[in-house]
C-alpha cells in the first residue's frame, strides 16, 4: 500500500521562515504547507525564500491561499486574475505542485454555478503550463459554496484535469456536513486534506466560524472533535485517498509559544493519527513517514 504522510503548515508557527522550517524538520516531518505571506514577506526576497525552503529538505505540500477568485466580473475579475498569476509564479518557483484556492466570500461575486465553474476552469488553465494542480476548498462561511459537496459539484462542472477538491476538517465540522457525502467524491480528485480541531462543539454563526478558524484552531486530537476526525480520516482511507494530510492550525496562543513546543504538539498528533487511528507503524525518531502495517 502507498504511504500516507502528515505535514505541518507554517501558519501555526511564529518567527522567520528559516526558523519555522527548522522546527518542522526537527520534529520529524518531511513536508510543509507554505503560506504566500512567508514567501512574499521574506526580507531577502523571493529568491532567498525559495533557497531557504530548498535547504530545509522539506517537500512542499502546497501553497496557499488564493481567495475570492471566482464569480467576479469586469475590473475585479481582471484584478484577481493578476493576483492568481503572481501566486502561480511563486508556487512554481518553489517547485510546488499544488495551489489552494478557497471559495469566495465576496458580496460582489455571482452565485451562478456556471460562472463559478467557468472561473475555476480558467484558474486551472493558468496553472496547467506550470504543472500545478488547483485544490478548491469550500469555506464554511462562503457566500455560495460553503460545503464540500457544492465545491465538488463546481469542480465536476469545470471539468479540468488539474482541478480537484481540497478538504478541510474544520469547515466540515463547523458546517456539520455529513462525511457520508464523501461517497459522491472521486478520491483521485481529492488533491489535499487539511486537518485541525477546535474546542467547542459548534460554531453557530458565520462570524463565530471565522473567529474560531482564524485564531483558535488546535491540532487533531487536542479538541472536542477527535471522534469525528478519526471517522473522517478512516473514511477517506477506505475510499482510497492516498494523498497528503496537512495540519492547518491557526492559533493565536501557538504564535506566543516556542517553535519546538508547537512542532512537538503536531508530532504527537501525527503519531496519534498514524498509529491509533490508521493503525500504521511510525518509524521514530527522525522520520514522520507513516507506513501501513
Amino acid at each position: 500500500m502507498k504511504i500516507a504522510e502528515f505535514g505541518m503548515d507554517t501558519i501555526s508557527l511564529a518567527g522567520p521562515l528559516e526558523a519555522k522550517l527548522a522546527a518542522i524538520r526537527a520534529a520529524g516531518f518531511e513536508q510543509v504547507m507554505l503560506s504566500a505571506r512567508d514567501i512574499a514577506g521574506h526580507p531577502g526576497g523571493l529568491d532567498a525564500a525559495v533557497a531557504a525552503v530548498r535547504r530545509s529538505g522539506l517537500r512542499v505540500t502546497g501553497f496557499q491561499v488564493l481567495r475570492d477568485f471566482e464569480g467576479l466580473s469586469g475590473k475585479l475579475h481582471q484584478y484577481k486574475v493578476e493576483i492568481a498569476k503572481s501566486m502561480i509564479t511563486m508556487c512554481a518557483a518553489l517547485g510546488c505542485k499544488l495551489l489552494l484556492a478557497c471559495s469566495s466570500t465576496s458580496t460582489h461575486a455571482s452565485s451562478d454555478r456556471k460562472a463559478i465553474a467557468r472561473d475555476l476552469r480558467k484558474l486551472a488553465m493558468l496553472a496547467l503550463p506550470h504543472g500545478i494542480q488547483v485544490a478548491y476548498e469550500a469555506l464554511s462561511w462562503g457566500r455560495t459554496i460553503n460545503e464540500f459537496p457544492a465545491a465538488w459539484e463546481a469542480v465536476c462542472l469545470a471539468d479540468c484535469p488539474n482541478l480537484g477538491l481540497g478538504l478541510d476538517s474544520f469547515h466540515i465540522f463547523a458546517s456539520k456536513t455529513s462525511i457520508d457525502d464523501l461517497d459522491i467524491v472521486d478520491p483521485w480528485k481529492i488533491f489535499l486534506v487539511q486537518l485541525s480541531d477546535f474546542m467547542w462543539q459548534e460554531a453557530r454563526t458565520f462570524e463565530e466560524r471565522k473567529d474560531t478558524a482564524r485564531t483558535f484552531r488546535v491540532f487533531p486530537g487536542e479538541g472536542v472533535h477527535s471522534d469525528e476526525l478519526s471517522a473522517l480520516v478512516t473514511t477517506l482511507d477506505k475510499l482510497g485517498y492516498r494523498g497528503d494530510y496537512s495540519f492547518e492550525v491557526f492559533n493565536d496562543d501557538y504564535q506566543q509559544m516556542p517553535l519546538p513546543v508547537v512542532a512537538e504538539r503536531a508530532r504527537r498528533c501525527a503519531v496519534w493519527l498514524g498509529e491509533d487511528v490508521l493503525h500504521r507503524s511510525v518509524p521514530l525518531p527522525g522520520r514522520m513517514r507513516l507506513r501501513s502495517v
